[in-house]
């Protein structure tokens, strides 16, 4: 199996590898066609000097605003207020460590600390864990389509592995993958039957996984996945999933240490005897 192997969905469309190379291929040659820049009013040492701004502002323009992002996590919360499921909603202010903090009766407080795409450094390894909280998530808002999403969880996997080993001395309870673009023509979802009407969309649940808790001494953390956390089974509430249901769609992240090398096993849940299993 292939890192992209660890979840159950796949961009619609996504081009290859070899695709996407050539087109990059294309756009850095473009600076020796001076004929075509001519007709645009540009010089080859011009199109050179403007190649990083101009690429740097399309992918800002071809992906989801930073606005965009805010509005869906905080639509969901909103909902899950609505409905009861949680009893307090605090919005973040802004900034490196954009965390919500959601208050469950007779539990206490839940954060969830909002990043972008997994595999860059910012998204898996600058977070902190707030004091005030009894579990703490990230939650990954992707709309790269780069990679499949399995394998952004997998490059975001890695990194939460390095740090989970390392002198950090906060962890996480779990991660969640979700966003706008689940369960669209561009990111079919297999859980789609169980989606909930937000705003103007169709959500499905979103893909959630247990992380292990450290133990010292130990060679298996949550290898098995036996972890057991609070906030997914309220989470999956959301969009009409039972307390009795919530294991079968709530995946989980483990590691095992061998001589030499450190394992990881990344375990997707996508319904009752629906589960995809990536180990390396």
């Amino acid at each position: 199996m292939d890192a992209e192997d660890s979840m159950p969905c796949r961009h619609a469309g996504a081009p290859p590898q070899a695709i996407i190379d050539s087109v990059s291929a294309l756009i850095r040659d473009l600076g020796a066609e001076s004929t075509l820049l001519n007709r645009y009013g540009l010089t080859t040492q011009e199109y050179t000097t403007a190649l990083p701004a101009a690429i740097e502002g399309l992918r800002g323009s071809m992906s989801a605003s930073v606005a965009d992002r805010k509005a869906f996590l905080a639509n969901l919360f909103q909902d899950m207020l609505a409905k009861g499921l949680i009893n307090d909603l605090e919005k973040p202010n802004y900034g490196d460590n954009t965390v919500y903090r959601l208050t469950l009766g007779g539990f206490g407080d839940i954060a969830v600390i909002q990043k972008g795409c997994p595999d860059g450094k910012h998204s898996s390894v600058q977070w902190s864990a707030p004091s005030w909280a009894r579990e703490t998530y990230l939650w990954w808002l992707c709309d790269s389509m780069r990679y499949q999403p399995g394998e952004h969880l997998s490059k975001g996997i890695n990194r939460l592995r390095q740090r989970f080993f390392d002198d950090y001395p906060d962890t996480l309870d779990g991660v969640i993958f979700h966003n706008h673009l689940c369960g669209t023509g561009q990111r079919p979802c297999p859980k789609i039957g169980n989606a909930v009407r937000i705003g103007d969309i169709d959500v499905p649940p979103p893909c959630v996984y247990v992380m292990p808790d450290r133990a010292d001494n130990a060679t298996e953390w949550n290898w098995d996945g036996g972890q057991q956390r609070f906030f997914p089974a309220v989470l999956l509430s959301a969009f009409g999933i039972s307390l009795e249901q919530a294991p079968s769609f709530t995946g989980y992240i483990g590691f095992q240490k061998r001589p030499g090398a450190v394992r990881t096993t990344i375990t997707s849940r996508f319904g009752p005897g629906r589960v995809v299993t990536f180990r390396n």
